[in-house]
């Protein structure tokens, strides 16, 4: 994008940053007011029984959840502990969840253990950040160079993808629901300019997922670190660049303050879902209309996760130029070298892991029909309005 079009969007989205607030619980949903002891309210070990129907004959349930978020990542953590107040409420305070952030229970990266062993009920993670469990997960996530938010829900919901990952997910003994996106990510922020594919070698940057392991056979020395260390790390120069999520997330961890130059489009994650993982056999406990109540609740909060990142991201972006970030489009050698290493290695990873397979070959299908559906009508209309706008 050049940097006359920065400058009108720039303008037009900034006169209504000070008027408008974003970062409150409320905006994401002011239910708990009137829940019946909310769950973020609530302790797991509070004897203060709940108001309760005595009509309805359903156990007293209490679930601890565990997120890979700090609470600062408000529209992160706000998810789960949405999805906790809904299911309190719909259940008359009788299925109580108390959702806790990164290393409060488990580490941000260990939710998914913590889900497994026991340690606590459930939680509220993504996939990609499990792969050491099965390259297959990163679908539920994201794959680079792949689906969209809109596909990706597709693909869940009506597509098989959720039947597959739930199959995959029930060998560890957990069952998954989708719990969130983000989008189309930004491609993260670096130090120094990344011109050409050469730039990337020696580069150390924290990336999760496919991304990652595409990155390093580009040159890149990828670092593992969860979002709450990620300003630390970049600050001290334990690493040269990383990636996050978007606009907001990214401000909230304070990444513009320590580099300058901000990349788009984050083509190693196009639709980033979370997941609200849960351990099967405490799942298979709860009576039928608690597990409807959950599904519910969590299908709700999915769709507004997108749509508050998509409502604040704009502003938030246009603020960080104004105050001095250099936003920069990744050139065509870089995203061509990229997408090239992306299909090389699904191909080498179905050719070497039966579960990768079945879902890859499902998934490139499903992929392959829906982007010619949204080449036709999605891509069409933006690239008209687009040339609309510049002429």
């Amino acid at each position: 994008m050049k940097r006359r079009q920065h400058d009108g969007w720039i303008c037009s989205l900034t006169k209504s940053i000070p008027r408008r607030q974003f970062f409150t619980n409320t905006t994401l949903g002011a239910i708990g007011a009137t829940a019946l002891g909310a769950c973020s309210d609530r302790s797991p070990e509070s004897t203060t029984p709940p108001t309760t129907n005595p009509k309805v004959n359903l156990p007293v349930v209490r679930w601890r959840m565990a997120t890979s978020w700090p609470k600062s990542l408000q529209i992160l953590f706000d998810t789960a502990d949405l999805l906790c107040q809904q299911v309190n409420i719909m259940t008359n305070g009788r299925f109580v969840i108390t959702p806790y952030a990164a290393g409060e229970i488990t580490e941000g990266l260990e939710v998914l253990q913590g889900v497994q062993d026991g340690t606590v009920e459930c939680g509220h993670s993504a996939g990609y950040y499990y792969l050491k469990y099965g390259k297959a997960l990163a679908f539920g996530t994201t794959m680079p160079f792949g689906l969209t938010a809109t596909q990706q829900n597709a693909w869940l919901y009506y597509g098989g993808g959720l039947e597959a990952m739930q199959k995959l997910y029930a060998n560890l003994g957990i069952i998954n629901f989708p719990g969130g996106n983000t989008g189309t990510q930004m491609g993260g922020w670096f130090k120094q300019q990344v011109n050409t594919i050469e730039d990337f070698k020696g580069l150390r940057m924290r990336v999760p997922g496919m991304g990652g392991l595409i990155l390093e056979r580009l040159g890149v020395e990828v670092v593992s670190l969860p979002g709450n260390r990620i300003f630390a790390a970049l600050e001290g120069g334990e690493i040269d660049a990383a990636e996050w999520k978007n606009p907001h997330s990214d401000r909230t961890l304070g990444l513009d303050k320590v580099a300058p130059y901000y990349y788009y489009p984050g083509w190693w994650e196009p639709g980033t879902s979370y997941e609200f993982q849960v351990n099967l056999t405490e799942w298979q406990k709860l009576p039928p209309e608690y597990q409807e109540i959950f599904k519910a609740a969590a299908a709700d909060v999915n769709g507004k996760m997108l749509a508050k990142f998509n409502a604040v991201n704009g502003e938030v972006l246009a603020q960080m130029v104004l105050d001095g970030t250099k936003l920069l489009l990744f050139s065509q050698d870089i995203l061509q070298a990229a997408y090239t290493a992306a299909f090389e290695l699904y191909e080498e990873m179905a050719a070497m892991d039966r579960d990768f397979k079945a879902i890859y070959q499902q998934w490139q299908a499903f992929r392959t029909q829906i982007q010619q559906w949204h080449s036709i009508n999605e891509l069409a209309f933006a690239n008209s309005v687009m040339n609309g706008v510049i002429s």
